[in-house]
């Protein structure tokens, strides 16, 4: 299974950024996908998650209402649309797909996530 995250820069606050994570290697919508990100000094946590069947979403309460995932599981990529940036957002952002199909996942923790991508560094700057 390979991931593939691209769309990261740097960007003022207040700007837009979309991330973009494709995937191959076993049946895309199966699965969960989610968004992690990791700023220096600190530990990977959960930004966004959404269900193999695009049904249910999941934000940290750091991003909602400015951040929205999304999927497409006919082009095997999911998105991650960061709007009203903050330089606190700033961090190396992950993509990854979850251990379990179907739902049988929190969706929100790390253990969740058995692939991941190489990771995208988002800059904002105040």
């Amino acid at each position: 299974v390979q991931l593939q995250a691209s769309g990261g820069g740097l960007v003022q606050a207040g700007g837009s950024l979309r991330l973009s994570c494709a995937a191959s290697g076993r049946t895309f919508s199966s699965y969960g996908m989610g968004w992690f990100r990791q700023a220096p000094g600190k530990e990977r946590e959960f930004v966004a998650a959404i269900s193999w069947n695009i049904i249910n979403t999941y934000y940290a309460d750091s991003v909602k209402g400015r951040f929205t995932i999304s999927r497409d599981n006919a082009k095997n990529t999911a998105n991650l649309q960061m709007n009203s940036l903050k330089p606190e957002d700033t961090a190396v952002y992950y993509c990854a797909t979850t251990r379990d199909p179907n739902g049988r996942t929190s969706y929100v923790r790390l253990a969740d996530y058995v692939y991941w991508g190489q990771g995208t560094q988002v800059t904002v700057s105040s």
